[in-house]
């Protein structure tokens, strides 16, 4: 069974840093890029970060590069997000997903207060 478990999310200061962390397990981890997504109250879900899992070719949002750096383990099967410089408008539910598959963790809150 394909498991995507997010954690690390919680409650801080705007400038403030949090890592947020994906464990994957129920594939075969090292032959798929896992992407992180956010939805804030009342918008959409949009894209985050992603990282290539066969040539390390990363992709950020514009509204999060220079603060947000993805990195992945494959021998902990867990891809990591860490949020430097975070500001209230990153507040949102952060779920990590297969790229192109329908598979979702079940998400974790991050809230930014001013």
């Amino acid at each position: 069974e394909v498991q995507l478990q997010a954690s690390g999310g919680g409650l801080v200061q705007a400038g403030g840093s949090l890592r947020l962390s994906c464990a994957a397990s129920g594939f075969t981890f090292e032959d798929y890029a896992i992407g992180w997504f956010r939805q804030a109250p009342g918008k959409e879900r949009e894209g985050v970060s992603c990282r290539s899992s066969y040539d390390g070719s990363i992709y950020y949002a514009d509204s999060v590069k220079e603060r947000f750096t993805i990195s992945r383990d494959n021998a902990k099967t867990t891809v990591y997000l860490q949020m430097n410089s975070l500001k209230p408008e990153d507040t949102a539910i952060y779920y990590c997903n297969i790229i192109g598959s329908n598979f979702w963790g079940q998400g974790t809150l991050v809230t930014v207060s001013s």
